[in-house]
């Protein structure tokens, strides 16, 4: 991978109304979670890259329980609890020292002693540690270890407990060889054909294909080599059919697709022609675009759509308009089931892990940035103009550039924009973002 090693993946667990939602915000160090008093609030299925110390790992915040009654309340939660074992590192298994164990944090309690994963049990809302340590004490019975006492809202106890977080997250191993292939996270709404895809493409029926939307369990990855080239492909695994509303199996799709996409160095977004581009795959690419992934979006079941020369155009476009934050992104019209044009995907595969991985002199670089600041002049206010001094190129994956600039304030997004689109006009850089930071001079001396 061009990333090496994935950020290890951290699940909050736990019962309605036990400050899932805060603690997650609080170790986020933002405001990012619907946090209300209201047992399921949890609306939007969040996750965040939190650092501490030399760490790093992505925090999720599994919400979306909603129970009826304890019988659907418990088996909800074990639900919730396997999606954490297969997909985590770690887990946080939060509970509330004010309503003490509950029937449903013992039987979740035992299905995670079992997993064979890092448990660390969370004991919230605990405000003051000297009046409530017998209360804490009590938590031992769930037979997963010592409890850790937290108050979310007052942020008290989180160095101990991040410190047991980060005690298994070991740094990568300096002498471990890195693996250089590029790994594909095929990612999309359940029924789209993922699986389909990565079976035709690998020449056997390796994955479970059906037309039950979420028959795939498990992320299963696989190797395969293709003129003389290798590549791994992981699937992102779909979800285990049960009667929950909508939210919810959202919401684990999107828990999965996150620890895929960590993994991957390129995201294939998986669309289904026949029901054309949604807000839903909207923010499922929002997650390989927030992480900075090359992305390639694969229009399926292309053969099912009634055409004529203006059907891709405008299918194209509807893409365009609604994924409208990652235009860079590359699109293939295909069909799983007939192959059609399908193994044009290992080209654009090609040509994107170049563009990720490219890297272009800084003298290059400051002739494009000359040529483009002569031809549309930068943006001034009250008299002030805006200089751009020096542009240079810092990372890979996603391809980074530092600007050097007098003013930060005058540097307005749509001028960065008119900048990137300088840069791609000259090196290309299809199928991924490219990220800008802006200096000021005097931050560098």
């Amino acid at each position: 991978m061009v990333n090496g090693k994935r950020k290890q993946i951290v699940a909050v667990v736990g019962r309605p109304n036990v400050g899932k939602s805060t603690l997650f915000n609080a170790l986020a160090g933002e405001r990012i979670s619907i946090v209300e008093d209201t047992p399921g609030i949890t609306r939007d299925r969040i996750y965040a890259d939190v650092t501490w110390q030399n760490y790093s790992f992505t925090l999720i915040d599994t919400g979306g329980i909603e129970p009826e009654s304890k019988d659907i309340l418990l088996s909800q939660m074990r639900e919730q609890a396997q999606i954490a074992i297969d997909t985590s590192d770690v887990i946080l298994f939060v509970t509330d020292v004010r309503s003490g164990i509950q029937d449903a944090d013992a039987g979740v309690a035992d299905m995670l002693r079992r997993s064979g994963k890092k448990v660390i049990l969370v004991v919230n809302k605990v405000d003051n540690f000297a009046k409530m340590e017998a209360d804490v004490y009590e938590f031992y019975n769930l037979g997963i270890g010592e409890p850790f006492p937290v108050s979310a809202m007052g942020k008290l106890g989180f160095g101990e407990l991040l410190d047991e977080i980060c005690a298994d997250l070991t740094p990568g191993d300096p002498d471990e060889v890195e693996d250089t292939r590029p790994h594909i996270a095929i990612i999309g709404k359940p029924n789209v054909g993922k699986s389909s895809i990565i079976n035709k493409l690998i020449g056997e029926d390796r994955l479970i294909v059906s037309d039950i939307a979420g028959t795939t369990r498990d992320a299963v990855d696989a190797d395969v080599k293709y003129n003389g080239k290798e590549y791994v492909f992981i699937d992102t695994a779909g979800l285990r059919r049960k009667n929950k509303i909508k939210e919810d199996l959202e919401h684990y799709m999107i828990l999965r697709t996150v620890s895929a996409v960590e993994r991957a160095d390129i995201a294939v977004l998986v669309i289904d022609a026949s029901e054309g581009v949604t807000e839903q795959d909207a923010k499922i690419a929002g997650i390989a675009h927030d992480r900075g992934k090359a992305v390639i979006i694969v229009v399926n079941k292309w053969d099912k759509v009634e055409k004529d020369d203006k059907t891709m155009n405008k299918f194209t476009a509807d893409i365009k308009q609604i994924l409208s934050f990652m235009t860079y992104a590359e699109i293939l019209f295909v069909s799983a089931q007939t192959g059609q044009r399908l193994i044009k995907l290992y080209d654009l595969i090609d040509a994107v892990h170049e563009s990720q991985t490219k890297r272009v002199s800084t003298g290059a670089l400051n002739e494009i940035m000359t040529e483009a600041v002569a031809m549309q002049q930068p943006p001034n206010d009250k008299g002030k103009i805006l200089r751009l001094y020096y542009i240079t190129q810092v990372a890979i994956a996603p391809p980074t550039f530092v600007i050097f600039v007098n003013d930060k304030e005058l540097m307005h997004f749509s001028y960065t924009r008119y900048i990137e689109n300088q840069i791609r006009q000259s090196f290309g850089f299809k199928g991924t973002p490219l990220k800008f930071i802006i200096r000021e001079r005097n931050e560098e001396k």
